[in-house]
């Protein structure tokens, strides 16, 4: 019986081939720097939260090996638990604690009341963290909100303004390996689009 088993693991195939892939988005002009309460800002880009030297694919193993394993087979269960450790241990960029950035992402809601949520993981991609495996730890952001926001779409991006740490967040739904402080929460759009075919450009 290789059902339950094979059907973990292409959807661990489909997360890791999904990590690292984030919502489009363009450089801010040079001439116009981002700034937060005078304090620069860094739009970031997904993979900037993976050190350089950290592959994805190594965390899988041998694929032909693994595809011959059932449900049954104790080198299964021992395979998914090293490969769950992995994810929520992924190592994060350690440069990155302190800054000031603004990221894209969808929301995963951990604490609030009714639509108004107040903490939550900001992923890359939608429908992170509701399927089992959640992406690497590297790839995801425990956002905490005062405030609260209110979502009422998960399919809808947004973009968060807050000051990030390198802190691990565990939590039933998944591990997080950065949390952010966020100050201000925007409906995703992309920060300097590209012009239209056939529009004339000033």
């Amino acid at each position: 019986m290789q059902i339950k088993f094979q059907s973990t693991f292409r959807i661990l195939l489909l997360t890791i081939s999904l990590a690292g892939v984030s919502l489009a988005q363009a450089e801010e002009p040079a001439e116009k720097p981002l700034t937060f309460n005078g304090e620069p800002v860094q739009v970031l880009d997904w993979e900037e939260l993976m050190p350089a030297d950290f592959s994805l694919d190594s965390l899988l193993g041998n694929p032909d090996e693994i595809s011959s394993l059932d449900d049954l087979d104790p080198a299964a269960t021992q395979y998914m638990d090293q490969m769950m450790a992995a994810l929520a241990s992924a190592p994060v960029v350690p440069e990155m604690d302190g800054k000031m950035v603004k990221v894209p992402g969808f929301v995963v809601p951990v604490q609030g009341d009714g639509l108004n949520v107040t903490e939550f993981f900001l992923v890359p991609y939608f429908g992170a963290c509701i399927h089992v495996p959640p992406p690497p730890s590297n790839q995801i952001i425990y956002v905490r909100f005062e405030p609260g926001t209110k979502v009422e779409n998960l399919y809808d991006a947004i973009w968060v303004t807050g000051k990030l740490e390198t802190e691990v967040t565990t939590h039933e739904l998944a591990s997080s390996g950065y949390s952010l402080e966020a100050f201000l929460i925007e409906p995703y759009e992309e920060l300097y689009a590209e012009p239209v075919e056939g529009e004339e450009q000033n």
